[in-house]
């Protein structure tokens, strides 16, 4: 070969079906793959088919250096999780090559995914995969094998659920030790793997794009006017785009979170910080500003690539091409500007564990996207996409959330075998009310502090920067129990308790956001006499948040029980936090000898210390029920399924087993008296609820709450100066619902 013949060879031409922009000319020419951050693991969906084993179906994803030749990823069988399992013999195909495809590349970067696919096993299987000739570019070696868990044909999924991974801009991030619980997240996932983390939004914080970021200029602009008006032009895009992707790069590449995004499957919503903080809760004429319009369709970019591996839209606003400024109804028109150098991969299919709205958001100003998938055997999951939607009046469409229920009732209509739906918000629905909060920060008596405020800067951090209004407000706004979206929460508790009574499907909700552990739940009024195991209105909410940034002071935590009333929905359901926190995490004997360990960094147990041999209290004596410390939370079946493996002969794909037929059905709990104190346990499930539960530990099957059964764990960190991450366990069951045929609902709603 003449060396007119390998330069040219190392030519590739950019411009082709596949994608639009010229973008970098020259393919590297050496065997190594030089990766800036990854790899990043995600789990899509199962499909089934009676004829075969079911398939799991993922992705994953690296960027590296530009004008790299196409990578590949191995994926092989590395064993049975339980090695002395009997019969763990793999079916189907060994090694497997997945050719990796290119969905973003510009002058600094690409961004390569791996659609990888497997067979689930009659075991609990580990699956290792590899990318060939990566190297980090810092020169630490990347070209070694990952290891993940996919659970058996019988089994449902062992799930990790976190939100707010990331700090506030102000906080000392070295007081709290960093991502710190990710390192215990590590301890649980080796001594018992989880199959997938659920991501509730805000996996990452772009705040400081305005305090340290382009933004600045914009930001200290004094008047609102001048500031709504301000252009968001050619050079902020590109700076903000700058800034967007080297946050991720930063925070996903950072030890030990970027060691879990190899090994955990993730499954991820997003909410404000993602964008920024309150981003779709200020003022609609505030909201619709050229700034906040760009840098929600930059972060929209990020999210799509980095939580998604998704291409994102060709372009993104901005002020300079007029065209940008006018969305259709399938988004962006190209700017070719934006394109010069760029390439953009243009004909990724969309997977179908989506739900894609029908129109654009109003800020974010593309579709919605929401995703239904199934957990293993017997859980669906469905993430609610409640960010892009969102403004101060509506969290999401009409239209889409129909789209959801649909779906969600066809799935339900197909597959029997379902008992559980795990159902994602960005924010808690079953929340004590703040609204003589809200009414304070918006009632007259703060004008003339907002005036002095804005003239001589009187009251601080107290008002925010964008807006002018009490910095708190769009917190608050952004909670379902809002009053402005009183009536869409109410509507959406209903749609909730239909669909559970028609499926007899139990749901349990998860939501984030607050910086602070709690259980709340929905359930019929004890008058109507209804066991919880019959119970359709019955949806508890696990409330996990923070996993990385720092909870709220103790007054507010307290603040919060103290509003724990017991609230009526209708006139058949009401609702209050479960009084799970019998002590503060590391007090009891248990955790007590690893906080004396920690201190000395030795500790080996579920306790820290912070540095003087001491827990700090982090509660009021009268609190039990919320718990400010960072913490993340674990679902799994209370009632796991025997894998197929363990008995002889295996059975066909098609006849293998679905539910444990050796745990007995739950037995009914006593309904509660029609004046007992809903805050304390209401059903078998949650007696004995909190560090003394079987659920607490995290670790083992409780057995609870029958056949089909959830046991949910928080585990919540004892000192945010041990920079291990220690915690303690918090826990209680879920029963599976069986409305039955001679059930008979005594409410007034049908």
């Amino acid at each position: 070969m003449s060396a007119e013949q390998s330069a040219s060879d190392a030519i590739t031409p950019y411009n082709d079906s596949h994608g639009v922009g010229t973008g970098p000319q020259v393919v590297n020419t050496t065997n190594e793959l030089e990766v800036i951050v990854g790899p990043l693991l995600n789990y899509r969906r199962m499909s089934n088919d009676m004829s075969r084993e079911p398939i799991w179906h993922g992705s994953v994803l690296v960027v590296t250096t530009p004008s790299q030749k196409h990578p590949e990823l191995t994926l092989r069988p590395a064993g049975a999780v339980n090695p002395n399992e009997g019969n763990s013999i793999f079916s189907g195909p060994g090694n497997k090559s997945f050719r990796g495809e290119k969905l973003y590349e510009d002058p600094d970067k690409a961004f390569w995914r791996f659609i990888i696919d497997l067979p689930f096993q009659q075991f609990e299987a580990r699956w290792e995969y590899r990318i060939r000739g990566l190297t980090y570019l810092h020169g630490k070696d990347a070209d070694k094998p990952q290891v993940f868990a996919v659970p058996s044909i019988a089994q449902s999924m062992r799930i990790l659920f976190h939100s707010c991974n990331g700090f506030s801009v102000g906080t000392d991030v070295d007081a709290w030790s960093g991502p710190a619980l990710w390192n215990d997240v590590l301890r649980m996932h080796e001594q018992k793997p989880f199959h997938v983390m659920i991501g509730g939004g805000d996996q990452i914080y772009n705040d400081g794009v305005r305090v340290d970021g382009p933004l600045r200029p914009w930001t200290d602009i004094g008047n609102p006017h001048k500031r709504r008006e301000f252009p968001f032009g050619e050079k902020m895009r590109a700076e903000c785009d700058e800034y967007y992707f080297k946050n991720y790069v930063r925070w996903y590449g950072q030890k030990p979170f970027s060691t879990a995004n190899g090994q955990i499957p993730q499954l991820n919503i997003w909410d404000d910080h993602d964008i920024i903080d309150g981003f779709g809760s200020y003022t609609d004429h505030f909201m619709r500003c050229a700034v906040f319009r760009g840098i929600g369709g930059v972060a929209h970019k990020y999210y799509l690539l980095f939580q998604h591996h998704m291409a994102p839209p060709k372009s993104t606003y901005t002020t300079d091409a007029p065209k940008t400024t006018s969305v259709g109804p399938d988004g962006t028109p190209v700017d070719p500007i934006q394109l010069k150098g760029t390439f953009v991969k243009t004909d990724d299919h969309e997977d179908p564990c989506f739900i894609i709205g029908n129109k654009p958001g109003p800020y974010v100003e593309e579709r919605s996207r929401n995703i239904y998938c199934q957990l293993g055997a017997r859980i669906a999951f469905c993430g609610i996409d409640a960010r892009t939607e969102r403004t101060r009046h509506q969290i999401n469409y009409p239209e889409t959330y129909k789209l959801i229920f649909d779906r969600l009732s066809q799935e339900f209509t197909a597959n029997k075998e379902l008992k559980h739906l795990v159902l994602l918000l960005g924010v808690p629905i079953a929340y004590p009310r703040l609204q003589w909060l809200e009414n304070i920060f918006s009632s007259p008596l703060i004008a003339p502090i907002k005036f002095l405020n804005k003239r001589f800067g009187f009251g601080g951090g107290f008002f925010n920067k964008f807006d002018g209004n009490v910095d708190l407000l769009d917190d608050l706004d952004d909670h379902y129990t809002a009053h402005q979206h009183k009536h869409e929460r109410r509507d959406l508790v209903h749609m909730l308790q239909n669909l559970a009574k028609k499926h007899s499907i139990r749901i349990t909700i998860l939501g984030g956001d607050v910086h602070l552990a709690a259980i709340g739940r929905f359930y019929s009024k004890p008058k109507l006499g209804i066991p919880a195991e019959r119970d359709y209105r019955y949806m508890p909410n696990v409330i996990s948040s923070a996993i990385t940034n720092k909870p709220p002071p103790q007054a507010v935590a307290n603040l919060l029980a103290r509003r724990n009333k017991i609230h009526h929905l209708d006139h058949d359901t009401d609702e209050t936090l479960l009084e799970i926190f019998d002590r503060d995490p590391g007090h009891g004997d248990k955790a007590n000898g690893a906080t004396n360990g920690a201190v000395n960094g030795t500790a080996s147990g579920n306790g820290s210390g912070n540095g003087n041999g001491k827990v700090n209290k982090k509660t009021g004596d009268k609190n039990h029920a919320t718990m400010p410390s960072r913490n993340y939370a674990i679902i799994a079946e209370s009632n796991p399924t025997p894998t197929a493996a363990s008995s002889a002969p295996a059975p066909s794909a098609s006849a293998a087993p679905t539910a444990n037929e050796e745990a007995p059905a739950a037995t009914e709990t006593t309904p509660p008296a029609a004046k007992a104190n809903a805050r304390k346990p209401i059903h078998a499930g949650e007696k004995g609820a909190g560090t003394g539960h079987p659920a607490a530990a995290g670790l083992m099957a409780t057995g609870l709450c029958g056949r089909y059964g959830l046991d949910i764990t928080l585990r919540v960190e004892i000192s945010p100066s041990d920079k291990e991450g220690h915690t303690d366990g918090y826990g209680f069951s879920v029963p599976a619902l069986d409305v039955g045929s001679g059930y008979v609902d005594h409410g007034a709603r049908g």
